[in-house]
This record gives C-alpha cells, sequence and structure tokens, in this order.
C-alpha cells in the first residue's frame, strides 16, 4: 500500500510540471498570443499648450483723492458692491500750520490789490468822461480790475477748502468725500481711519485709498513657454482649470498674445490673455490660481496607439504587428496628430490589431 501511494503522488507531480511548463512556453499558442502587446482603438487625441495664470478682472481701477488731508470716514467696506457716485471715503483737510497762514495771508494780499485797482479804475473813469483818456486804455483797467476780483476769488476757495474741505465753485460741489468712479465691487482697501493722504495731481501719484472693478467681466492672464507660442493664435478655443474650483468647467478664448516676452530666470515666457465665454456656474473670484489648457488642434475618434510603440526613421515610422499566428510583423504607418501620449494611425492599421511594446533597455 505504501508503494502504490508514492506512485500516485510522483504521477500527480509530474502533472503538475507539465501544467507549469506548457504555461511557460504557451507563447507559441496564438490565442496566448493575442493577448500580447497594445490594441489599435478609437480615441479622441487633442493638442494643447498650457497657460499658467490666474483670474483677474478685465478692468481694475485705483481709487485717488484730489486734495490732501486724512482719512476721517468709510462708507463701504471691501466686498461691497456700490454704484458709480456713491461715497466711499471722506477726507479731512489737514494743513500744517504753515500752508493756513500762507493761504490767509494770500487772501489779505488779493483784497489790497484789488482795493488798488480798483482805486485807480475810478481814477481812469474820470479822466474818460473828461476826454483825457483813450477807451483803449480804460479797457486795459478795466481788466486789471477784473483779474483782480478773480485772483481774490480763488485765494478766498483755497482756504476755505483747507478749513472746511469743501467749495462751491460755478454750481459745483467740490468736497473731500470721495466717490465711486464706477459701479462695481470694492476688492481692496488700502488705507485706514486717521492715515494721511497726498493727492493726485500731474506730478505725483496720490495714494490708492481703494482699488475696485467690475467683477462680471473677468479674463485669464498668464503666461505659456516660448516652445509652444509660434503655435497659438487667437481665438482658439481655451478649457481652464481652476485649482480652488477643481469641479468647475471654464472655458475661454484666446484673445490675446504679446509680442514681448518675459524671463522668468531661466525660462522664456509669453503672456497671454484669455477671454472667459461660460464659468459654468461656478462663483469666480480675483486672483484664483488657474491653468488653461489652449486647444491648438484635435481629432475625435480616431484610431490609436501608444507613441512609444512607434519607432521613427527619418520621414517613416514603423510598428511590430503581432500576428494571429504569434509572429511579430514589421508594418509601415503613416501618423497623424499627437498629444505626447496617445499617436493618431492615419493609415496602416486596423482597430483590434495589436501592436508589440519595444523592447525595455537595459542600463549596465
Amino acid at each position: 500500500m505504501q508503494r502504490k501511494s508514492k506512485i500516485v503522488l510522483g504521477t500527480v507531480a509530474l502533472i503538475a510540471v507539465v501544467g507549469v511548463a506548457a504555461t511557460v512556453t504557451g507563447g507559441s499558442d496564438p490565442a496566448a498570443a493575442g493577448s500580447e502587446g497594445v490594441a489599435v482603438v478609437r480615441a479622441d487625441i487633442v493638442d494643447k499648450a498650457l497657460a499658467v495664470g490666474e483670474i483677474e478682472p478685465l478692468v481694475e481701477i485705483d481709487v485717488k483723492s484730489k486734495i490732501s488731508g486724512v482719512v476721517q470716514r468709510r462708507f463701504a467696506e471691501a466686498g461691497d458692491y456700490v454704484k458709480a457716485g456713491a461715497p466711499l471715503l471722506e477726507i479731512r483737510p489737514d494743513p500744517t500750520p504753515l500752508e493756513l497762514a500762507e493761504a490767509s495771508r494770500q487772501v489779505e494780499l488779493r483784497q489790497i490789490e484789488l482795493a488798488n485797482v480798483e482805486r485807480e479804475l475810478e481814477r481812469q473813469k474820470s479822466l474818460r468822461e473828461q476826454g483825457l483818456l483813450s477807451e483803449q486804455e480804460f479797457e486795459a483797467a478795466q481788466r486789471r480790475s477784473d483779474e483782480a476780483r478773480l485772483q481774490l476769488q480763488m485765494a478766498r476757495e483755497r482756504l476755505a477748502l483747507l478749513r472746511q474741505g469743501r467749495i462751491t465753485i460755478a454750481d459745483r460741489q467740490i468736497e473731500s468725500v470721495i466717490t465711486a468712479p464706477i459701479s462695481g465691487y470694492i476688492l481692496q482697501e488700502m488705507v485706514e481711519i486717521g492715515d494721511p493722504v497726498v493727492p493726485l495731481t500731474s506730478y505725483q501719484e496720490g495714494t490708492v485709498l481703494m482699488t475696485m472693478a467690475d467683477m462680471s467681466q473677468l479674463i485669464f492672464r498668464g503666461t505659456v513657454d516660448e516652445i509652444d507660442v509660434g503655435r497659438l493664435r487667437e481665438g482658439m478655443p481655451v478649457e481652464i482649470k481652476v485649482g480652488a474650483l477643481p469641479q468647475a468647467r471654464i472655458r475661454g478664448v484666446l484673445s490675446r498674445i504679446s509680442l514681448k516676452a518675459e524671463r522668468d530666470q531661466t525660462a522664456i515666457k509669453f503672456p497671454v490673455e484669455i477671454t472667459l465665454t461660460d464659468t459654468g456656474g461656478a462663483l469666480l473670484r480675483a486672483g484664483y490660481s488657474a491653468n488653461a489648457e489652449i486647444i491648438i488642434e484635435e481629432r475625435r475618434n480616431v484610431l490609436a496607439i501608444p507613441e512609444r510603440t512607434v519607432t521613427f526613421e527619418g520621414d517613416s515610422a514603423w510598428v511590430e504587428v503581432i500576428t494571429a499566428a504569434g509572429t511579430k510583423e514589421k508594418r509601415y504607418i503613416r501618423t497623424g496628430l499627437s498629444d505626447a501620449i496617445q499617436l493618431e494611425v492615419v493609415k496602416g492599421l486596423e482597430e483590434g490589431e495589436r501592436v508589440a511594446e519595444k523592447p525595455v533597455r537595459e542600463i549596465g
């Protein structure tokens, strides 16, 4: 009985060894061979260029003051929507003692000048009535009187502006309340209550009090690599992905390509602008970082294989096709569009055929 058991166990072991051998050498079986390589399938291939940047308002405005002083009151906060003409800040005049003294003395000087000119005008009028003065000389005296009166008015207005922060000139109210130049949102407040304000003039930029923008008009501003810029043209469709909104699908159109590059350490980039055409209902905020995929060319439902399986020789390309018998057949193909991963096959292969992977190169 023990001898028979050993024979049975030996037979089972032999069958197992034969099965393993058959599995290892199964490469000669056509059915097994069909599972090797990569199948020719239909796919969508899109050639894209990547732009990196952020979402920004089309127009962003710096709100400034035309009078100097300090911030006295705030009527609106960052994030508020205000209409054009609505009050934003009140600036309280804060002249130095020297400025106030000079303005007061200017009023007194102009009063003295006007009094002298008017007395001279009365004498000129008397001489004209006696026929001792020409009409031209009298008109010159009248003009000097009008100019002196105007200079006095200007000095009084300047003094009133320094003292009170508001005056009325030709039925126009000039005051220290800064109003919104456009209808839109307040993006950022740059000053606090009590901060000094430098006015906007022809010689100085002035203090930025707030920044405002119309958030209904947003664009993407970013840069593309110099390798891709030569393939771009205005009007190309764009898909934008916002980092803070991974589920949002935003579309746009390439609207501007800069003629001048920007150097970013070792890389050369070209600024681009993209007009948003469809936000997909997403609530966008100024400053969101985003990536824009500019669609240069696309093919839909075409035959495709991995580009790694193709060998290029000059102007020719070929692959190794796995036949039904398990052998490999070299076949030249005509290629089309590539997205650096998938390659379009225009001619030479049929859907369902399989192509062999390239052998892995050994490093040694």
